[in-house]
C-alpha cells in the first residue's frame, strides 16, 4: 500500500488544524505510519508460515491459525489507519468547497462585492462543525478498534504457545507462534500510540467546545451590555432582533464583531456553511 498518497492529501490540514491536531497529525504519521511500514509488516510477515503444529494432520495447522488469528494484525492496522486518517480530508475538502464557493461570488458579482468567508480556513460556521465531527469519528473509531484488538488477543498479548483442539486434529495439539515477544512490543506499542491520539482528539475537542462557548457568553454579554446602554426607544424588539442575529451570525462568522457596536446590523454578514 502506497502510504506517501496519504501523506500527501494530509500535508495541507496542517493549516487548518489546531496545535493539537498538529500534534496528532504528526504522531500518527512518525509513530503510526512509518512504524507500520517499516516494522510491523516485517515482523508479521512470516507469521503463518512460521505457525508450527505438533502434529502431522493435513489441515490442522491452517485451521488452528485461523482460530487464533481470524485477522491479522498488519491488515486490522491497515484498516484502522485508513479510517482514522479519512475525517481529516473531509475538512480539507470543506475549504476546497469554500474557496469554489468565494470564487463564484467573486465572478459573479464582482470583485468589490464584499466576501462570504474572509478566511475560507477559519473554522467558523459548517466547517467547525465538520472539524468536530471528523475528531468525535477519529476518536471513537481508534476507540472501537482497541475493543476489537482487546476481544481478539486478550490483553494485546500473544502466548508463545496455544492448544488447539479444532477439526481436523486429532487431538489437543500445541501451536507455537512464531516471535511472539517481539510482536508483543510492536503490539502494545501501537496500542500505545492509538490511546495518546484518543487522548489528543478529547483534549482537541474540549478546546473548541469551550472556545466556541465563551464566544457565544461574551457575545450575549456584548448584547446584554448594549441593551443596558439604550434603555429607551432604542431597544425595541426590532433592534434587540438585530442584536441577536448579529450575535448568532457572529458564531458562525470568520471575525469578532465590536463589544459595543454602535450600528449592529453593519455587522451582521451573509455566512453560508
Amino acid at each position: 500500500m502506497n502510504w506517501s498518497i496519504f501523506e500527501g492529501l494530509l500535508s495541507g490540514v496542517n493549516k487548518y488544524s489546531t496545535a493539537f491536531g498538529r500534534i496528532w497529525l504528526s504522531l500518527v504519521f512518525i509513530f503510526r505510519v512509518l512504524v507500520y511500514l517499516v516494522t510491523a509488516e516485517r515482523v508479521w510477515s512470516d507469521d503463518h508460515k512460521d505457525f508450527d503444529c505438533n502434529t502431522l494432520q493435513p489441515g490442522c495447522s491452517n485451521v488452528c491459525f485461523d482460530e487464533f488469528f481470524p485477522v491479522s494484525h498488519v491488515r486490522l492496522w491497515a484498516l484502522q489507519l485508513i479510517l482514522v486518517t479519512c475525517p481529516s480530508l473531509l475538512v480539507v475538502m470543506h475549504v476546497a468547497y469554500r474557496e469554489v464557493q468565494e470564487k463564484r461570488h467573486r465572478e459573479a458579482h464582482g470583485e468589490n462585492s464584499g466576501r462570504l468567508y474572509l478566511n475560507p480556513g477559519k473554522k467558523r460556521g459548517g466547517l467547525w462543525w465538520t472539524y468536530v465531527c471528523s475528531l468525535v469519528f477519529k476518536a471513537s473509531v481508534d476507540i472501537a478498534f482497541l475493543y476489537v484488538f482487546h476481544s481478539l488477543y486478550p490483553k494485546y498479548i500473544l502466548p508463545p504457545v496455544v492448544q488447539c483442539h479444532a477439526d481436523p486434529c486429532p487431538n489437543i495439539v500445541d501451536c507455537f507462534i512464531s516471535k511472539p515477544s517481539e510482536k508483543n512490543i510492536f503490539t502494545l506499542f501501537m496500542v500505545a500510540t492509538a490511546a495518546i491520539c484518543i487522548l489528543l482528539n478529547l483534549v482537541e475537542l474540549i478546546y473548541l467546545v469551550s472556545k466556541r462557548c465563551h464566544e457565544c457568553l461574551a457575545a450575549r454579554k456584548a448584547q446584554a451590555m448594549y441593551t443596558g446602554h439604550h434603555p429607551h426607544g432604542t431597544t425595541s424588539s426590532c433592534k434587540q432582533d438585530d442584536l441577536l442575529s448579529g450575535d448568532l451570525i457572529f458564531l458562525g462568522s470568520d471575525s469578532h464583531p465590536p463589544l459595543l457596536p454602535d450600528r449592529p446590523r453593519d455587522h451582521v454578514k451573509k455566512t453560508i456553511l
